[in-house]
């Protein structure tokens, strides 16, 4: 078995140029960007209405705190989905409570930016650190800095609250009301995405960032079907699709893409799940183990601890946060907050995503206060018409956004003006000019932080990511030079060094974008990566000996769903 030949650490220290080629690149759009599109519309159209025929839209902000709650949590199976939304919920209402007490009790402006700029940066550290998903921390942070510059009193504080407890309640509703009709869709798409990636696996099997890719939705594949509790005829039919899969990264010489296709098509809409016939020696013995599939999730104390590679990025938010909404003060704009939301929107992984979201801010906004300019005279015709022109705005986001940021921002900044409407309206060149400055003035002081606050610890994570490799990759080969290995004790090494290896290319990738950093051990991780993946398709050649695609043929069992009516008809 081959082997990673340890080498001494480097302290070269590099500068990387930041890039501007393809930022504004259009991208495939998300396959469910439709879900939190129509979910944010519905959750936001029945407060507002509400509001309207009472004639109160200057309570609009409170309710659409808890409304935007309905973005988060579409890919998440529903058990899992409405834990996440009831914590999301949650988190919102902590946040506005926060910045509604703050209000009241203070009117310094200096004070209220050093609170949003700290409540950016828990706000930014928890999504992160509990893989909410998008939109992440940036609906919070805009809902509860636009919170703190609210003027009101104490005794208000209550009524205000209720309000975006009770449009998160009916946003709760709305993410969870396609359970109803489609039980196991998240699951379907999540093993969907599965089986294509592997088979773009299977049709270029030399290709890094393809086999990262395959391996990262197969890992979420895996934790979407971990979530969602009791294992029904259903989820072991989706697992035995995800194992097919696995097996086609592990050995992609040995896989049929067409046929990985084909079954990935066949998880659309609510026809029966394709069932492959079994192999001998994977499936049986696979299937079983769950508790080997929960191994390996950090706890979110881990994820937050002492050495965490989230702290960096917290640290970077605090200072971008607070220089951004100090200097829109200093300037005498009358929205601090937005630029302070700039900042925030900007911190991605690494110096380099966060360069390039700055740069697709900018743009974004820019062009989005066209947009604004374009539409405010109909906005301007009434209160009906302002909540229409917002609820399009809204549906108009979660569309574009997926395909790029800042095509996402044509259709954010006019939303974000016209909702300072709802209390009055007011001089639109202002609310312009005001957006423009705060726009430069977030982006410019946000990737400055990015670049001062360095993330010197990015390195150190890939030795220990490689490290990990190393010692999984040793234990597969231990277990393979087993007279008999038992197919727990194969399944467990192969899943362990898959496990690492996804750490490892996560690692690398994050590091590979910090604009200051010492050179990278390139040629060990692509060493590492090698060696590990040839060890895993060993154990699967093991698990099932012979040429694993030769001895599977595409079963549909549309009639063994009995006890498990939602089941293959999910």
């Amino acid at each position: 078995m081959s082997s990673t030949p340890p080498a001494p650490p480097v302290t070269r220290t590099t500068v990387r140029r930041l890039p501007l080629a393809g930022v504004l690149r259009p991208n495939k759009p998300s396959d469910i960007w439709f879900k939190p599109a129509t979910s944010v519309v519905v959750s936001a159209a029945l407060p507002n209405l509400t509001l309207l025929a009472l004639d109160r839209l200057d309570l609009v902000m409170y309710t659409m705190a808890g409304s935007f709650c309905a973005l988060y949590g579409h890919n998440l199976p529903y058990a899992a989905r409405a834990r996440a939304l009831a914590w999301v919920v949650l988190g919102m209402f902590a946040s506005v409570a926060v910045a509604l007490v703050s209000a009241s009790l203070t009117s310094s402006a200096a004070v209220l930016v050093a609170i949003g700029a700290l409540l950016a940066a828990a706000q930014k550290t928890l999504c992160d650190a509990t893989r909410i998903g998008p939109p992440g921390h940036l609906i919070f942070t805009f809902i509860s800095s636009a919170s703190l510059f609210a003027p009101q009193t104490l005794g208000q504080v209550p009524g205000h609250l209720a309000l975006t407890a009770a449009a998160g309640a009916v946003a709760w509703l709305v993410g969870m009301a396609p359970a109803l009709v489609r039980p196991h869709g998240p699951e379907r798409r999540a093993t969907a995405r599965a089986l294509n990636a592997a088979a773009a696996c299977a049709e270029r099997p030399g290709h890094a960032p393809t086999r990262g890719a395959a391996a990262a939705a197969v890992h979420a594949a895996w934790q979407s079907l971990l979530a969602t509790g009791a294992r029904t005829a259903a989820r072991r039919a989706l697992e035995r699709l995800v194992v097919r899969a696995e097996v086609a990264i592990a050995a992609p010489d040995d896989a049929d893409a067409a046929r990985l296709r084909a079954w990935a098509a066949g998880l659309r809409g609510s026809k029966a799940v394709p069932r492959p016939a079994p192999i001998a020696g994977i499936d049986d013995e696979l299937l079983g183990i769950e508790a080997e599939l929960a191994d390996g999730t950090p706890s979110l104390w881990r994820r937050l601890g002492p050495g965490s590679p989230l702290l960096p990025v917290a640290l970077r938010t605090v200072v971008g946060c607070a220089l951004a909404g100090y200097a829109s003060l200093a300037l005498g704009v009358g929205r601090p907050y937005w630029a302070l939301v700039t900042a925030a929107s900007l911190y991605q992984a690494n110096t380099t995503l966060t360069w390039n979201r700055g740069v697709q801010r900018v743009v974004g906004n820019l062009a989005g206060v066209l947009v604004f300019a374009a539409v405010v005279p109909f906005a301007h015709l009434g209160p009906a018409a302002l909540v229409v022109c917002c609820l399009a705005f809204s549906f108009g986001a979660e569309a574009l956004i997926t395909r790029n940021y800042w095509l996402g921002s044509l259709c954010v900044t006019p939303m974000a003006l016209l909702v300072t409407e709802f209390a009055r309206f007011q001089e639109p060149g202002e609310l312009i000019a005001d957006r423009i400055v705060d726009t430069l003035i977030g982006a410019v002081l946000g990737v400055a932080a990015a670049v001062v606050v360095t993330n010197r610890r990015a390195g150190d994570h890939i030795e220990k990511a490689l490290a990990r490799v190393d010692t999984a990759r040793e234990a597969a080969e231990h277990t393979l030079a087993s007279a008999e290995p038992g197919p727990a004790a194969l399944e467990t090494a192969r899943r362990s060094l898959a496990g690492a290896l996804v750490e490892l290319r996560a690692a690398a990738d994050t590091a590979a974008g910090e604009w200051w950093q010492r050179a990278l051990p390139e040629e060990r991780v692509l060493a590492a990566e090698r060696s590990g993946h040839r060890t895993l398709a060993a154990t699967v050649r093991r698990q099932a000996p012979g040429p694993v695609a030769a001895r599977e043929s595409a079963v549909e069992d549309t009639g063994d769903t009995a006890g498990d009516p939602s089941g293959a008809r999910a």
